[in-house]
């Protein structure tokens, strides 16, 4: 899944559950049943796998993307504002939400292709359901307005 709709529901979530010590965890959690839903996704691994690096086309995507759930997470955070622990406690699961993809970061951009990465890298990918790049846009759309629906519903 691409990051936005993982950082609107850890927003989401953060927004929803007082207890920190609570939302956080289930923030990072999330990451991993999102990637259960059918979705569309660059295929970066098959692509590092076949020419050695991450294509132009799914780079600029992933960073547009990435652009996008910074600005929408800074967003969410900021409309709490002046409570000052609850925008931190957003951003940090904003943050934790996407976690679990940063960590893959080293394999793609270093080409560190240690064993235990490499373990972590197939695990998460038998989590994900990708389907075709129209409906799966969808899907991630959806879950993106619902998220923000359940944050200023």
């Amino acid at each position: 899944m691409l990051e936005t709709p993982h950082v609107v529901v850890g927003a989401a979530i953060a927004a929803s559950v007082s207890n920190p010590m609570l939302s956080l965890p289930l923030a990072l959690g999330s990451h991993f049943l999102l990637d259960r839903i059918p979705h569309w996704n660059p295929h970066t691994y098959t692509e590092t796998e076949k020419y050695g690096k991450i294509r132009n086309s799914s780079m600029i995507i992933a960073s547009v993307d990435t652009a996008i759930a910074f600005l929408i997470g800074s967003y969410i955070a900021y409309t709490y504002l002046p409570d000052y622990k609850m925008s931190f406690v957003i951003i940090t699961a904003c943050f934790l939400s996407v976690l679990p993809d940063v960590i893959k970061s080293p394999f793609y951009l270093m080409k560190n292709k240690n064993g235990l990465l490499k373990k972590y890298i197939n695990f998460e990918r038998s989590l994900q359901v990708e389907i075709g790049i129209y409906l799966g846009l969808l899907t991630q759309l959806l879950v993106i307005t619902t998220g923000l629906w359940w944050i200023f519903g």
